[in-house]
């Protein structure tokens, strides 16, 4: 599984908390156009660094703004998350944040509809270029507002500063996915049982429990039974112990 993961050309990952014990963890996901694998671990950059980084891992990246992702050149950021955020801005009382937030919602929205475009039509321009004007608008306008004294108003400008570039790659490379769907799908169901069952227990439990959800997300993304596969591999093991 790992080894179809460094081979992507392009990679979704996401993490959502676990519980081991009482103890915080993180259920963390890479998801690839043929694979899904999952590892349960602390939230530092321990685990990117010794799946991703140490094999270097040379697709693109996509993911949220966490911080440790900010190490690959070759990184995604998830739009869906600063259009929520944005939404979340015009839904506020005061009139700077509602003002910046319709602002950045609209700017998005424009560069959406462009970008599908472009998948459907490429232009004989980048779309980096044709928005270049407004790129500098809009930037001016998060370097305005990363002063503001609302809380929400000043992260998303500073967030959308901090990660310019890639936020705006897509610009050059409209066939490229502009949310981290992929990885919140393959999360979901899992999700649901880690409410269910609080986590697990044992650091065997967790090893365990991600190696099944590994196989069991794996398959259906090649739309194969996973209780079949398994079946198979559990009696070609018992088959070679007699």
């Amino acid at each position: 599984l790992l080894e179809e993961v460094l081979k992507s050309d392009l990679l979704h990952v996401d993490e959502t908390p676990w519980q081991q014990k009482g103890d915080l963890l993180w259920l963390w996901a890479f998801i690839s156009s043929s694979v899904v694998v999952f590892w349960i671990s602390n939230r530092s950059g321990d685990l990117i660094k010794r799946i991703l980084v140490n094999n270097a891992y040379k697709g693109w990246l996509m993911s949220d703004g966490y911080r440790v992702y900010r190490q690959f050149l070759k990184r995604l950021r998830c739009w869906a998350h600063l259009v929520r955020k944005a939404r979340g801005l015009i839904e506020a009382y005061d009139k700077e944040p509602q003002a910046f937030g319709k602002e950045t919602l609209d700017f998005l929205n424009t560069l959406i509809a462009a970008i599908k475009n472009a998948r459907e039509t490429p232009p004989d321009t980048p779309l980096s270029k044709i928005y270049k004007d407004q790129l500098i608008s809009y930037r001016h306008a998060c370097e305005k507002m990363k002063s503001s004294t609302h809380e929400k108003t000043r992260a998303l400008a500073v967030e959308m500063l901090n990660d310019w570039d890639v936020i705006f790659t897509v610009l050059d490379h409209p066939h490229l996915p502009l949310t981290n769907n992929e990885a919140e799908r393959a999360l979901r169901h899992w999700v649901i049982l880690r409410r269910i069952s609080y986590g697990t227990r044992t650091e065997q439990g967790s090893r365990i429990f991600a190696l099944l959800a590994s196989i069991i997300e794996t398959c259906r993304i090649r739309q194969q039974c996973p209780w079949r596969y398994l079946e198979s591999v559990i009696g070609s093991r018992q088959a070679a112990l007699i």
